[in-house]
């Protein structure tokens, strides 16, 4: 009788957790009805019984007092609204493949009740974006963290699309052992940070993780830690654009005033905007100057010029000319 009786308190937790909200609640009657179909025969008392246990224990059912009682699950680990969020944020992560998103989407669902998962699955559909052809880098990032936690080296090949859609290894598929220091999100994309000991001079990288294969978790422990000791990679990753590598640079632009809250979300706030001329202002910025640059300084036409240094304005000159060349 007493493993019976756990076992309907077990049943009713879960119940009650996937099938009540506070615009389904759950009568006694139901839960008895619920219980008769598992097996369990109990009476009113005994449905009253389990659901002070289930308070006590810490569990929020709310009671909506009528001539019959009715029962719902109150405050939950995540509320829908945040949900939605975390649901919107993965599906729309082009990191995630779709077969990877559906698998995290379905779990997310576990945590609402049946009634709320449905508005979940709804939100889902109505939201369509490219998304990753890669199915492991799920696995990928999770053994990149285990490298960085353990300070061990990692190896890897890296690839690209060709235009039939197939993989072309890069250096004829050998394998990459670098050292992992962190990862970035950036546009919609995971890229790894790393230290790597080959190049000459030896130095920072980073790496498309969507664009690894064979990644493994290597015996030696991680060099280049002199390099990212007090390394700002919140920093780093703002100078960067699209993740694109180049010379970092320290260069003076000019913006429109309205382009003024543009500039601090990508910069950030620290950074000091000097009026000019009424409707302009201008700013230093530590930036990777590369043709990622250029084309974000381009995309706002005559609301932005590159004022300095010269070599940079002359570089950007070209690219302007460059792409002019094209339509002549």
């Amino acid at each position: 009788m007493k493993n019976e009786s756990q076992y309907g308190l077990l049943l009713l937790q879960r119940y009650l957790y996937e099938h009540t909200d506070d615009q389904h609640p759950a009568s006694v009657a139901d839960i008895l009805a619920f219980w008769q179909e598992c097996g369990i025969q109990a009476g009113r008392k005994s449905v009253y019984s389990a659901i002070e246990v289930l308070q006590s224990s810490g569990m929020d059912i709310v009671c909506v007092k009528s001539t019959q009682n009715r029962y719902f699950v109150g405050e939950r680990l995540f509320e829908l609204p945040e949900l939605k969020l975390l649901v919107d944020a993965v599906q729309s992560s082009k990191f995630l493949s779709v077969k990877k998103s559906r698998e995290l989407i379905r779990k997310l669902e576990g945590l609402a009740s049946r009634w709320e998962a449905q508005s979940l699955q709804r939100q889902v559909y109505a939201v369509g974006r490219v998304k990753s052809m890669n199915e492991s880098i799920y696995y990928s990032i999770d053994t990149i963290h285990t490298a960085i936690s353990q300070d061990r080296q990692i190896a890897f090949r890296y690839f690209e699309w060709t235009m039939e859609k197939t993989v072309r290894y890069r250096r004829d598929g050998q394998l990459y052992e670098r050292s992992p220091y962190a990862l970035v999100w950036d546009d919609e994309n995971y890229y790894l940070v790393a230290y790597d000991h080959t190049a000459s001079p030896p130095g920072i990288r980073h790496y498309r993780v969507d664009k690894m294969a064979n990644l493994s978790v290597l015996e030696e422990s991680r060099l280049g830690k002199a390099t990212f000791d007090g390394f700002d990679m919140a920093q780093y990753a703002k100078q960067m654009f699209g993740m694109f590598g180049g010379a970092q640079q320290d260069v003076e632009l000019r913006f429109a005033a309205r382009l003024a809250g543009v500039v601090l979300d990508r910069f950030g706030k620290e950074v000091t905007l000097l009026p000019d001329g009424g409707s302009f202002f201008r700013v230093h910025v530590q930036a990777v100057v590369s043709p990622q640059f250029m084309g974000w300084v381009a995309g706002f036409g005559t609301d932005a010029k590159l004022l300095g240094p010269p070599a940079v304005v002359r570089e950007y000159t070209a690219f302007c000319r460059e792409m002019l060349a094209q339509y002549e």
